[in-house]
């Protein structure tokens, strides 16, 4: 009688530590509203310097505009320390508070343009022409943050 109190109770305690096969959004996990837009970049053997200069006179422009203006949360970008390891060596990451902050908008657009003069469009196109000389975009991601319960 002991034997098989002692199984039964042996055969409960392991069917509650058994984990599950498949979790449960909203049940099991929550999905943040922050959205981050990273582009990976591929930058050529010794072009990591020549390729920030080019980003700071046009996308690094461009954003810090839009973080002034309030139209994204957050800007960053990521080098590797192993810049001759992977598919990309650098990230381009941009923060949105939510995803509606990515759907076009007008007044965001025209806002924008009061900022951002010709000559700076002017030089954004100049400099972004020989961005494939240094450099090779190698993908596009919209993420969320995951956060387990437990």
């Amino acid at each position: 009688m002991k034997r098989i109190i002692i199984t039964i109770v042996c055969i409960v305690f392991s069917s509650l530590t058994v984990a599950k096969d498949r979790l449960e959004i909203y049940e099991d996990y929550d999905v943040g509203k922050e959205v981050m837009v990273i582009t990976t970049v591929k930058v050529d053997p010794n072009m990591g310097d020549i390729y920030l200069a080019g980003l700071s006179q046009s996308w690094v422009k461009a954003v810090k505009i839009q973080k002034e203006l309030g139209f994204i949360k957050d800007w960053k970008i990521y080098g590797s320390d192993l810049p001759m390891s992977g598919d990309f060596n650098m990230l381009l990451v941009v923060t949105m508070a939510s995803g509606s902050d990515m759907e076009p908008n007008k007044d965001k657009y025209d806002a924008f343009m009061k900022k951002w003069s010709e000559s700076d469009e002017q030089t954004s196109n100049e400099i972004s022409a020989k961005y494939p000389e240094v450099r090779t975009l190698t993908g596009e991601y919209h993420m969320r943050e995951i956060m387990m319960k437990q």
